[in-house]
Order: C-alpha cells, then sequence, then structure tokens
C-alpha cells in the first residue's frame, strides 16, 4: 500500500493547495476514516509549524505535539473534528473543528479548555465482570455505567494520571458531562452536503430497514431545517450556546 496520494484526489475539507507538489501524506489506518487530515499536513501546510516533512518527524520525536493528552509519533496520524492538539513549549492548544464550508479548521483555545474532548458513542459493550464500555467514535474505550446509550455525546477529560495515583480532576478519560441524542439538544453535522452545520433536532425519523435513520434539525433562526443521515449527527450541548461554547463557527 502507498504511503502517498495525488493532491489532486486529497479530500477538499483539508484544504491544501493542489499544484504545488505532486503527492502528499495519505492518512494511516487509526482513530478516524480516510478523510481524517494527517498530523504531517496540519503542522505543515496548515499551521507552518514545519516547512518539511523531515522537520516534521523530528518535532514529533521530540514528544512536542499531543494529540488528545498523547504524544504524537506517526507523521501519518490521521486528526479529525473536535481533535484536541496541544504544543506546550509554546503554550499553543488547538481544537479541530468544522466550518460550514466543509473544511477543517483550527481553533486555538487555553489550557484548560485542552484538558476536556467531546466525544461520541458509536457503541457499547459487556466486558468482564459484567462491566459497561463505552466504544467511541474515534477508537478509545472507557468504562462507565448502563446510563449512556450509542449516538449520546460525553465530555471526557484528557490528563494523566498524577504520579501519586492521585485520580480527582486529574484523572484521564473521567466522564464530566453528557449529552444525548435527543429531540431538543443541539448537534453538528460531521458529513454529507451539510457539513459543518449546527442546528436543534427537532425530529429522529427510525426506519426499520438497513437503511438509515434520518434526523431533521433547525437552524438557529428557526426558520429553515434541514435533514441528514444519524451517522452524521453529532451531539454538541443541550442549549443554543453549545456552539459557541465550542467555537463552532455558524
Amino acid at each position: 500500500m502507498s504511503n502517498h496520494q495525488k493532491r489532486l484526489t486529497a479530500p477538499g475539507s483539508w484544504r491544501i493547495s493542489k499544484k504545488t507538489n505532486t503527492y502528499v501524506t495519505k492518512t494511516a489506518p487509526g482513530p478516524h476514516d480516510k478523510t481524517a487530515m494527517p498530523i504531517v499536513v496540519w503542522l505543515r501546510d496548515q499551521m507552518g509549524f514545519a516547512l518539511t516533512t523531515r522537520e516534521v518527524k523530528q518535532i514529533l520525536n521530540q514528544k512536542a505535539v499531543l494529540v488528545n493528552g498523547r504524544p504524537a509519533k506517526d507523521t501519518k496520524l490521521g486528526i479529525g473534528i473536535f481533535d484536541v492538539i496541544s504544543i506546550p513549549r509554546i503554550g499553543k492548544h488547538y481544537r479541530i473543528m468544522m466550518n460550514p464550508a466543509g473544511y477543517f479548521t483550527s481553533q486555538e483555545i487555553s489550557a484548560e479548555e485542552a484538558s476536556v474532548r467531546l466525544c461520541k458513542i458509536q457503541d457499547k459493550t459487556i466486558v468482564h465482570g459484567g462491566k459497561v464500555q463505552l466504544n467511541l467514535l474515534y477508537g478509545a474505550n472507557v468504562l462507565a455505567d448502563n446510563t449512556y446509550k450509542p449516538m449520546d455525546t460525553i465530555v471526557l477529560t484528557l490528563n494523566e494520571k498524577s504520579e501519586g495515583g492521585e485520580e480527582s480532576d486529574k484523572e484521564r478519560f473521567k466522564i464530566i458531562e453528557h449529552y444525548p441524542f435527543a429531540v431538543g439538544n443541539y448537534a453538528i453535522v460531521i458529513g454529507g452536503r451539510h457539513s459543518g452545520m449546527v442546528g436543534k433536532i427537532v425530529e429522529i425519523q427510525k426506519t426499520h430497514s438497513s437503511v438509515p435513520n434520518r434526523v431533521i434539525l433547525e437552524d438557529e433562526s428557526g426558520q429553515c431545517r434541514f435533514d441528514t443521515i444519524q451517522d452524521y449527527v453529532f451531539t454538541i450541548g443541550r442549549d443554543a450556546g453549545a456552539a459557541k461554547r465550542w467555537g463552532i463557527a455558524q
């Protein structure tokens, strides 16, 4: 399998120049699908923290870039919506977002904001000991009680445990908020022709077949409604201030 792809075929959401070079790094299999942006493209083409792939490798070898609280090691590591990227040495923190045009954007945030992440629950399973394990959309798993359902969104802490083993607020993957996938809550669309749009969930149309459930959302003005499939809906909060809290442009 090739490690590169032609820039002309790169996802439009990356918003990179198509004709400066022939090839661009291909996203490695991992926490996101193939439309995720490789960390090398983010550091070099999007943010300008490096000029070449070689410089990116040097930066990553120094463990200078954290993705969701963990050092990034692979230049092909894919990053996607709501991933948190930190560069502690220069005191910079960013949240990857998607604007209404469907492009990935980098929202600069504070160190406190960078200590949590919005996570969509893709599935849940029962593991050894009868415990409930939540399988998150970006590949991680977390143990919880049975109050959470697939399609719900949770807010997780990204901090590591302290050296003394204290958990409290420093515990990694501690659930601090929960936004159910339900009528009345607010969500962002992360795929399809309405990518990047935010709205209030007004109806969930369930289908008893292989056809995906459809979700109807209403924009902030309350005058425009649009629909998408259930898989593209990512709940972000319970009120109209949710988009502003997470830095989502509307």
